[in-house]
């Protein structure tokens, strides 16, 4: 059975036609281009304005890189002079008392991250746009949550640990507000992607505010809203670490004692501990993060 050859022809346009597409394409390539040029002159200048107002010394930064890869080299050795890793149990002579600490950082974290979870899920209804058709309290609501995520958490611990003295409750206070401004606004952005015909439906079968809430906006946000949470609980456990540098409570004050009596090996020991922790918080999260996604994928 002989099967057909389609042969297409291309018709090419006489010159005087072409002409004036080719003077247009030029002058698009021409336009980019120099936008392309000013945008880096731009960025360039701002990026040059930012190390003169920020006072960046080049040459000082240039003559004192290397101490910056010494250091590196003093923590990677023993008081003895041999390599950290020749000698575990003398690198790790306390990593009884370090993993208690490093326990009490994770508990900062999940307990901050818990906290602000809920501050967040109740904030975020209330400041958005499709649920609350007042606008003085979705006004008053998103600043508060502003004010939350726009302080740094550090400040908050420093101002709580100045109010309840050192430990891990002003770290947990600090995590918390922090959490709640920045997983509020997180879950507020879910809420007003939401298909509004549940909630239309449960409105107008005579159900109140918090029934449309309950039945008609949840299914929808829960999944999401849980991602936001494990990518945030990854992220304070390393703001924990660096909390107790101000005294709240965690392996970073043992991280900051170190740090000033120069016991080399013990910062490295404590740097290596704390990194291995975060990286298997970050493997654990994404992959439920990735199978939460998953399901609400499969659902739509």
């Amino acid at each position: 059975m002989r099967v057909p050859i389609m042969i297409h022809t291309i018709t090419i346009p006489p010159d005087a036609q072409m002409a004036p597409l080719m003077r247009t394409y030029a002058a698009a390539l021409a336009a980019k281009r120099r936008q392309l040029i000013l945008g880096a002159a731009l960025a360039i200048f701002a990026f040059l304005l930012a190390c003169l107002g920020a006072e960046v010394d080049l040459g000082k930064f240039w003559n004192n890189l290397g101490n910056f890869g010494s250091y590196f080299y003093r923590i990677s050795k023993l008081d003895t002079g041999a390599a950290v890793w020749t000698d575990p149990v003398e690198w790790y002579w306390g990593l009884r008392r370090w993993l208690r600490l490093l326990g009490e950082t994770l508990l900062m974290a999940y307990l901050g991250t818990a906290t602000g979870f809920i501050g967040g899920f109740l904030a975020c209804f209330l400041c958005s746009r499709n649920l609350v058709a007042n606008a003085a309290i979705r006004f008053a609501v998103r600043r508060t949550l502003e004010f939350c995520r726009t302080v740094p958490d550090i400040v908050f611990a420093l101002i709580f640990v100045i109010a309840f003295g050192l430990g891990p409750l002003p770290g947990v206070l600090a995590i918390a507000i922090h959490t709640t401004g920045a997983l509020g606004k997180l879950f507020s952005e879910v809420a007003e992607s939401i298909d509004m015909k549940p909630v239309e439906g449960i409105a107008a079968a005579g159900g109140a505010w918090v029934e449309q809430i309950r039945f008609g906006v949840l299914p929808q946000v829960l999944s999401n809203f849980a991602s936001y949470g494990l990518l945030r609980f990854e992220v304070n456990v390393r703001g924990a670490t660096v909390l107790g540098f101000v005294g709240a409570g965690g392996i970073g004050e043992e991280l900051l004692i170190a740090i000033r009596k120069f016991y080399y090996s013990d910062v490295s020991a404590i740097l290596v501990l704390a990194v291995v922790c975060v990286m298997l918080i970050d493997l654990t999260s994404e992959r439920i993060r990735h199978r939460l996604l998953t399901m609400e994928g499969g659902r739509h």
